[in-house]
């Protein structure tokens, strides 16, 4: 009886890791899934994407320089293909929207002789950059949060893509106006990062190293006593 128990007890504490690993990584939200397709979908070139296009869809990933014809400056004189500034109000324990102003110009990855368009309107929680934040009251801004009492938390957020950055983007390439795009599309989302894919992570993470970690480590060890809960199981059945 006791032999039959063990392989048991083994199961039940490795589904529970594994139930706690699930219960830390959902608390990324929806940048855990943008950090888990950053991370596996496959690369292709852009002369590859391109041909994709005119095929069956699929979810690809591309890398390369970001190429305008008509960039905007920042206050700092640098050019700017996309601009999204966001002003929020502190509501419990969450940001509410108070203002969401987006700025765009059309612009492309280029590899080589070979460029694919951005469907920049796409871009929403796959936009991965380091961003500007700036916190103060509702005092602060009267003209844009007139009816906010003035002591309450006000949040600016700024997410910026430069002219001159490399860029990863993942997305599915549609012929869009005639012109091939990167979109969302196959119930994904559209995601572009100007950092490196460890720095990427980093961000979707909010700098925090702990929860990724504690994720980590639960899950590895679940599938380790699963392993070996199955594997007494079939030993015992055997012997």
């Amino acid at each position: 009886m006791i032999a039959a128990v063990i392989p048991l007890v083994f199961l039940v504490a490795g589904l529970v890791a594994l139930a706690a690993g699930a219960v830390v990584l959902r608390t990324f939200g929806p940048r855990y899934r943008i950090g888990r397709l950053l991370a596996t979908t496959p690369r292709v070139t852009v002369a590859e994407a391109l041909h994709l296009a005119d095929g069956n869809p699929r979810y690809v990933a591309v890398a390369g320089r970001i190429d305008a014809e008509a960039p905007f400056e920042d206050d700092a004189h640098r050019p700017l293909v996309f601009r999204r500034t966001r002003l929020q109000r502190r509501a419990g324990s969450a940001w509410a929207a108070l203002d969401d102003r987006r700025e765009a110009v059309d612009f492309r990855v280029r590899e080589g002789l070979d460029e694919i368009g951005i469907d920049s309107s796409a871009l929403d929680v796959g936009l991965v950059v380091v961003r500007r934040e700036a916190v103060g009251t509702a005092a602060d801004v009267p003209d844009y949060a007139p009816d906010v009492p003035s002591g309450t938390p006000i949040r600016l957020l700024v997410e910026q893509v430069s002219a001159v950055e490399h860029a990863i983007v993942v997305g599915v390439p549609r012929r869009l106006d005639d012109v091939v795009r990167l979109t969302e599309g196959l119930g994904r989302p559209l995601i572009m990062t100007t950092l490196e894919r460890p720095e990427a992570m980093r961000i979707l993470a909010d700098g925090s190293t702990r929860r990724p970690l504690a994720a980590a480590l639960f899950l590895g060890l679940g599938l380790v006593l699963v392993t070996v809960g199955l594997t007494s199981a079939v030993v015992d059945a055997v012997l």
